[in-house]
């Protein structure tokens, strides 16, 4: 069904007193006041975990959501939590000796896990991008230029391109390369470079540097080349340094994430030739990833082809991302049904993922309905910044909307 000008008022609305949601939620139970910055757990019962590692990707990612926010609104409240968050990035994250960023810190701000993963560095250059839009502090750019020289400098691959997963504190090559224990131990990810391109479209927003132009565009074309099936169109998860494919998982989340965030980078070079491929791209991507969608507009998790076995989690970063990847496809394409399942989805996840109770998102749904066990609402990957971003956006998208007619 079309939608009404007052329809898509309407629905924007609800992303407007969500955004305000999750980013009082984050105010109100994740600050620590007594060891400084931000609880790294918290629980569904809104209780902090004080002695919780304190990762540097949720600290950036904190960052971003807060910086972002107040980018679009202008709350005072809102800086003041990232200018919390930058403060505590500076203090106890950047590695002053050696570079990069520490992968997580105690409790009470001390180094833990040393190694330099070059996600944790892309995501801090996001946040840094996002604060600087909103605080045109000049080291706030400087430390965000040396992250991506220091990416360039050892992570980025000369021989064959493309960026390698992580590294020892001292830069030196590491055994185990992995995100986390799901993730296969191999050198080159589609997520690290998902997330690169990302901060790097940020940054450039803000320093468009020839270089940093040349690398996006690199980026987008190892995306075209190797880790988009050419068949299928979902994402390949984890290639070798020479870009051999090593997993046939399929990740519908990243799939409809990647499906925007590799059209915005286009978009930010300004080159209309790219721009018009990657926005074909974008859509096959967008199908592909329909596969894992249910008839109550929920996403699933993972489909493992080998085993023809499909993961029917429904996790809430995977539902923020169908809903802004799908509006997307629906912006690009005008297929109706690209709208309908972005409205779908954001109204299981309104339904099901978020706590309307105790506030904030559950991790996820078991397909029996049942809440996933063992996760909280802020930990090492539970951020506010899926869902807060996925609000940002499709306010701006729908107000944009609204001004086209």
């Amino acid at each position: 069904m079309l939608m009404t000008k007052a329809g898509k008022n309407i629905l924007r609305d609800t992303f407007i007193v969500e955004l305000d949601n999750i980013l009082n939620y984050w105010t109100r139970y994740t600050v620590d006041e007594l060891g400084g910055g931000f609880y790294g757990e918290v629980t569904n019962d809104n209780q902090p975990v004080p002695k919780a590692l304190k990762g540097s990707v949720l600290n950036a990612r904190i960052l971003w959501s807060f910086s972002a926010a107040y980018n679009l609104e202008k709350r005072p409240s809102y800086l003041h939590t990232a200018q919390r968050a930058l403060a505590y990035i500076k203090q106890h994250f950047i590695d002053e000796h050696m570079g990069g960023v520490y992968w997580s810190v105690t409790a009470t701000g001390q180094p833990a896990d040393t190694k330099k993963q070059i996600y944790a560095l892309a995501f801090t250059i996001y946040g840094l991008s996002a604060y600087y839009l909103a605080v045109p502090d000049e080291s706030v750019l400087v430390l965000a230029q040396s992250l991506y020289r220091q990416i360039e400098q050892h992570s980025f691959d000369t021989q064959k391109g493309g960026y390698l997963e992580a590294f020892t504190r001292d830069w030196q090559m590491i055994d185990d390369l992995r995100l986390s224990d799901k993730d296969a131990n191999e050198k080159k990810t589609m997520n690290t470079h998902l997330h690169v391109l990302e901060a790097y479209t940020a940054l450039y927003r803000i320093w468009p540097d020839a270089n940093l132009g040349e690398q996006i565009r690199n980026l987008i074309g190892y995306f075209e080349r190797y880790m988009v099936d050419a068949g299928t169109h979902h994402l390949v998860l984890f290639l070798d340094e020479d870009w051999a494919v090593k997993s046939n998982t399929v990740s519908y989340g990243h799939d409809i994430e990647a499906s925007w965030l590799l059209l915005e980078a286009a978009e930010v070079l300004h080159d209309e030739v790219l721009i018009n491929r990657v926005k074909a791209l974008a859509v096959n991507i967008a199908r592909a990833s329909a596969e894992g969608l249910n008839s109550d507009g929920s996403m699933n998790y993972e489909y493992e082809p080998l085993h023809q076995k499909i993961i029917a989690e429904r996790h809430w970063w995977a539902q923020a991302e169908a809903v802004v990847g799908y509006y997307n496809a629906f912006q690009i394409s005008g297929e109706q049904h690209f709208m309908d399942k972005a409205i779908a989805t954001w109204g299981y996840t309104r339904r099901h993922i978020i706590d309307n109770e105790k506030g904030e998102w559950f991790w996820g749904i078991n397909n029996d309905g049942s809440l996933m066990e063992g996760y909280g609402k802020a930990g090492f990957w539970k951020c506010p910044y899926h869902n807060s971003r996925a609000c940002i956006e499709m306010i701006n998208r729908l107000s944009m909307a609204h001004e086209q007619g």
